[in-house]
């Protein structure tokens, strides 16, 4: 579905380099940029071939992950509202491809700016190719990071340090084994083994398909966080 004036607002106030554009080339996203809609599970992006344009999310989730040969998956970075997904985008990038999926956490709502467009946005205007450089490094760096903590940190402090950061404010967090081993880049029975050491050590309560912290100060002690 085109975009309309709701659309272009949500835009201007979400890409950094509108207002440097010209009239015409906020015209030329005006007139293909499009409403895409997905449903929990299903994928906006899959490998370094399919290459439909900018995401810009509107609402919803989803997370971006690699797939190994055997089928594991390792979730690199999670992106919300207001994010924008280059990958989708990454065959405008000379002799850059990226063999990554990207799939609704739960039902989401974008703008897709197609890739011949962004192509020769991307190609005539300086502010938007400092942008599109400024983002793929700060992906590159969720990605460093998280191999930063696979390779040099313990995994109490990693499932600690994860809990932390994805508990809601009442410290609970709804969400399988598997599915956690899956963003931390680790096995299921890995995770549910650390989990039941966090249960008998008395820092968190487990039930199906939901985990509640019930001793925040042991959380964060062991994530190294002072108080």
């Amino acid at each position: 579905m085109p975009i309309g004036e709701k659309e272009l607002l949500f835009l201007k106030g979400t890409l950094p380099f509108w207002g440097k554009l010209t009239e015409a080339q906020r015209g030329l996203i005006g007139r293909n940029a499009v409403v895409r809609s997905f449903r929990a599970g299903s994928m906006l992006h899959s490998g370094p071939d399919d290459c439909s344009g900018l995401y810009v999310i509107t609402g919803g989730q989803v997370r971006s992950y690699i797939l190994s040969e055997s089928g594991r998956e390792v979730t690199l970075f999670r992106l919300f509202e207001r994010d924008v997904c280059i990958f989708s985008a990454s065959c405008v990038m000379k002799d850059i491809r990226f063999d990554v999926q990207t799939q609704a956490v739960e039902n989401t709502s974008t703008i897709l700016i197609p890739t011949p467009v962004f192509k020769e946005l991307n190609e005539s205007s300086i502010a938007v190719a400092d942008y599109t450089n400024r983002l793929l490094s700060s992906r590159f760096s969720d990605v460093m990071w998280l191999l930063q903590q696979i390779l040099f940190m313990s995994f109490d402090r990693r499932l600690a340090i994860f809990l932390l950061e994805h508990v809601d404010a009442g410290g609970k967090l709804n969400a399988t084994h598997e599915e956690i081993a899956g963003d931390m880049a680790s096995a299921r029975e890995v995770v549910t083994r650390m989990l039941r050491y966090f249960q008998s050590e008395g820092i968190v309560r487990l039930s199906r398909g939901r985990i509640q912290v019930t001793n925040m100060k042991k959380l964060k002690k062991l994530a190294g966080q002072a108080e």
